[in-house]
């Protein structure tokens, strides 16, 4: 890790729900949060939470030099909105296969 750069991953105790387009998309209880220096904390939700059938896979990939390489899903008015680390870093293993979406509600 870079100095000065911290990553933590913890089991959130906040309830997380998405809701785009009218849709819930996510809802769980079982959310991880990830802290990024420098970054909004993000929220990453196990697959069996999320309407996976809502979505469609995205040829997108980025690579982040502290999680790994990202895939992305798409909704068809919106490219892009889920991403997941199908093989993250060890750091931040905890967050394998979940997914994140951009902007979630936290009770």
């Amino acid at each position: 890790m870079t100095v000065g750069h911290r990553i933590t991953v913890e089991r959130s105790e906040r309830h997380v729900r998405v809701v785009h387009g009218g849709e819930v998309l996510a809802e769980s209880g079982q959310a991880l949060v990830l802290r990024e220096t420098g970054l909004p904390a993000r929220y990453y939700i196990p697959p069996e939470d999320v309407r996976l059938d809502l979505l469609t896979p995205s040829d997108t990939r980025t690579h982040c030099p502290f999680k790994g390489t990202a895939s992305y899903w798409s909704r068809p008015d919106t490219a892009d909105l889920v991403w997941a680390y199908p093989d993250p870093k060890p750091d931040v293993a905890g967050i394998k296969d979940h997914l994140c979406f951009y902007e979630v509600e936290v009770r």
